[in-house]
């Protein structure tokens, strides 16, 4: 039976991880891998999920099943923060725990699936997952364009998306800190695309997986709640694997708003048998961990000031390769104006290749790079290089 697989290409990234692992150079830099580091190098686990664990070593009485849903103390804790002062709109939200932003995103695909949606909308590049989750699903995939050659989003082509689209087709959005490119929608973009999603009736699905890394907790997250706003039904992915640095520990929410409660059991009444038969229940450490935090104000403020300072470091990196200007051929000032982990720069596969093995320089053949990876102390010898590459 085995011998009918057929097999598949290696992931990129992994194989990226295992060069820059056996490489000996002392000054070789990690653009690759997207996890936040500190100004050392470090991805350190945040003081305020220490101080959430050792209260949960000291009074977790149990590990009994929690259930589909997961921790509700953790996914009612966070809606505020998301869906603001109003976390329910009147009822018509909720939500339940899932393995990591990915278990939100599969789940909230194959919801709309199983609702009736049988093409999504989404701007590329992307997030590489989206495009296997989705092809995972047998959903019809259009794209469009997210971004101009300028380094600001497109768009007329989101818009042109969206009006254009028919009965049981669905966008997909990044609330914020885009993945892979860090260009965003501006305050006025995400009120056009609001409008525009009412107009049409196309179901939105937002994907917010780095809340809280691009400007501020509440400025983050502006796009999603004006959107959310002006549309009946929506579905929302969440991440607090990086706005918590938990990575390894698979912590996210899904959210369904709809226009009346009947509607939002129905919704997961759907949802959380697809869960049983995907994952049964999620893993709660991580949850548990959350939820005592946003319930304790000294833990919360912990872990806010935690947060901003993970911000600061990666606008200050921004900041300096903005002030470099023109590295070679390529335009570095974009990276200003861009949010969270991630940008793109326009380079060839080629090129990426000599950064390696001539620079020690470690990034997708994308072009994708990891904001984090860079330091006050290694930002000259990466803007050096990018020159000797391309100019």
């Amino acid at each position: 039976m085995l011998s009918n697989l057929e097999p598949q290409s290696p992931d990129a990234l992994l194989a990226l991880i295992k060069l820059h692992a056996a490489d000996e150079r002392t000054d070789k830099i990690d653009l690759g891998v997207g996890v936040y580091r500190t100004g050392q190098g470090d991805t350190p686990v945040f003081g305020a999920i220490k101080a959430a664990e050792r209260k949960l070593l000291e009074e977790q009485t149990s590990k009994s099943y929690l259930g589909p849903e997961g921790d509700m103390g953790f996914v009612t804790a966070l809606m505020p923060y998301i869906f603001g002062a109003d976390p329910t709109m009147g009822g018509r939200i909720n939500g339940m725990q899932t393995p990591g932003g990915t278990g939100a995103v599969r789940l909230a695909l194959a919801l709309a699936q199983k609702a009736g949606v049988n093409r999504l909308h989404m701007g590329t590049p992307s997030w590489p997952n989206h495009a296997q989750i989705i092809n995972d699903l047998e959903l019809e995939l259009v794209a469009f364009d997210h971004a101009n050659t300028d380094g600001t989003a497109n768009l007329d082509a989101l818009l042109g998306a969206i009006r254009g689209a028919g009965k049981g087709e669905a966008v997909l959005l990044h609330g914020c800190c885009h993945n892979p490119t860090g260009i965003d929608y501006s305050a006025e973009d995400w009120e056009a695309i609001g409008d525009a999603i009412a107009e049409t009736g196309i179901f939105p699905i937002i994907d917010t997986a780095y809340h809280g890394l691009g400007h501020g907790l509440d400025e983050d997250v502006a796009g999603l709640r004006s959107v959310l706003a002006k549309v009946p039904e929506a579905f929302i992915a969440y991440s607090c694997d990086k706005n918590f640095g938990m990575y390894r520990d698979r912590v996210g929410a899904f959210y369904v708003m709809t226009e009346d409660t009947d509607v939002l059991d129905k919704a997961f009444s759907n949802a959380n048998a697809l869960a049983r038969a995907s994952w049964s229940m999620p893993p709660d450490h991580g949850a548990a961990a959350v939820r005592l935090i946003l319930r304790d104000p000294d833990m919360t403020a912990q872990w806010q000031d935690e947060l901003t300072q993970m911000r600061d470091r990666m606008r200050q990196v921004r900041s300096t390769l903005a002030e470099a200007g023109m590295a070679g051929s390529v335009d570095l000032t974009p990276l200003g104006t861009q949010n969270g982990l991630f940008s793109v720069l326009p380079v060839s596969k080629e090129q990426v290749v000599q950064l390696r093995e001539e620079h020690g320089i470690y990034m997708a053949g994308s072009g994708r790079v990891n904001i984090a990876g860079l330091t006050m102390g290694n930002i000259e010898k990466f803007v050096n290089a990018i020159a000797a590459v391309t100019g």
